[in-house]
């Protein structure tokens, strides 16, 4: 049944969270489309009167490892934030005390939706490899942006199976994964300006995009990734586990290749990792605890691998294909080890909240686990502290 916003607005219309209230119902309809509102007067214990929202219908429940419909009757004390955030509400006794948030969690964990922000060349490309690989049973495409631009146009066209385009914010309601890769076009501006645009279109979209996905796991590649994914979990509230930045993973991809494949160098299975910030300032860091190479033997093959990762860009469709590669690991559980921008506080003697690449375990909560160094390299330590100071003091300028 078609969800009347219109008409549910004019029953609400003395009610200051009416606008917050329709939002709310349309998520409730996505799942529950047969629900009918109406207001009614109710008469409490103490005789006072209140004029409550009623919503009745029937929904599926898990009872018993059966699938059985329950009558559902749930009246708000008027529309306030805190009653309609408590959405959905509780069943009849009839079908135990199971809730409808149970069945929608339940529905929830079988659906893995994903939502891409941004329709420039990044978001399509982004839309593109996600759904080559197959990952997402929905994907969304949020384009922002005024009129059609050429590649949105194209997907619109050409229909991808379970591709959905919209400028609809509610539409990303329930992504397991939400993909930020807007990024503000300066010209004339200073690099602080430009930042500070792109600060400024993610103080509207991260909290709003945060409340439809409570659950989600931010992933940012908007660009300076380690500013911007920052930004993302001071503006989300969300735990620092779920807010992440593409960072060197496409780096680290590139240099493993490199070295096994191109070089043919007999690693016995040691791995290594571009980790830092993205850009000049990068470091290549080994993993494993064995010694199976000498450290110089580690210097000299990582420089060399360097060099040649260094013709390589970063074109839209090559970090395309690494962001659907972390969320391959992400909504797979996938336990895979990744280089990603994440809160670096607490690692190599930083002390303050800045982003940096290291090498992380991803699964279906974010970061599950941080891969530690064994041996400390003072190399590392002091280009890491390095990039942290100068990234703390561009945060410091930001209006948040």
């Amino acid at each position: 049944m078609e969800f009347d916003c219109e008409g549910l607005r004019r029953l609400l219309g003395k009610y200051k969270f009416r606008d917050l209230t329709v939002e709310e119902l349309k998520n409730v309809n996505m799942f529950f489309p047969h629900f009918r509102y109406s207001m009614d007067t109710y008469v409490f214990k103490d005789s006072s009167q209140k004029d409550l929202l009623n919503f009745t219908g029937t929904l599926p429940v898990m009872y018993q490892a059966n699938c059985k419909y329950g009558n559902l009757s749930w009246k708000t004390r008027g529309c306030s934030r805190q009653n309609i955030l408590a959405l959905p509400p509780k069943l009849e006794p009839c079908v135990s005390d199971i809730n409808s948030k149970n069945w929608a969690n339940h529905e929830n964990k079988t659906i893995k939706k994903i939502t891409v922000v941004g329709g420039g060349e990044l978001g399509v490309a982004c839309t593109l490899a996600i759904s080559a690989k197959g990952i997402a049973d929905r994907l969304v495409l949020l384009d922002l942006s005024e009129g059609t631009k050429g590649g949105m146009m194209d997907l619109d066209i050409f229909n991808l199976p379970n591709v959905e385009i919209s400028k609809d914010l509610s539409t990303s309601a329930h992504s397991k994964v939400i993909i930020f890769t807007i990024n503000s076009l300066g010209s004339s501006q200073s690099y602080l300006d430009v930042v500070q645009r792109n600060v400024d279109m993610f103080r509207t979209l991260v909290p709003a995009l945060g409340h439809y996905s409570q659950h989600s796991v931010l992933l940012v590649a908007s660009q300076p990734v380690e500013i911007m994914t920052y930004v993302t979990w001071k503006l989300s509230a969300f735990p620092a586990n779920r807010v992440i930045g593409i960072g060197c993973n496409l780096d680290s991809q590139r240099l493993q290749y490199i070295i096994t494949n191109v070089l043919k160098a007999q690693t016995s299975g040691k791995q290594v990792w571009v980790i830092g910030e993205q850009g000049e300032d990068k470091v290549t860091k080994w993993g494993g605890q064995e010694e199976v190479m000498s450290h110089n033997s580690q210097v000299q093959l990582s420089n060399r691998a360097m060099e040649l990762l260094r013709v390589k860009g970063q074109r839209s469709w090559s970090v395309g294909l690494s962001v659907a590669d972390l969320v391959d690991s992400l909504v797979n559980d996938k336990k895979k080890v990744h280089s990603v921008s994440i809160l670096a506080k607490g690692y190599y003697d930083i002390n303050s909240e800045v982003f940096l690449s290291l090498p992380c375990i991803l699964g279906t909560s974010g970061v599950s686990e941080v891969i530690k160094s064994t041996v400390k390299e003072d190399r590392v330590t002091e280009k890491l502290q390095s990039s942290a100071s100068s990234l703390h003091g561009l945060q410091q300028q930001l209006k948040l």
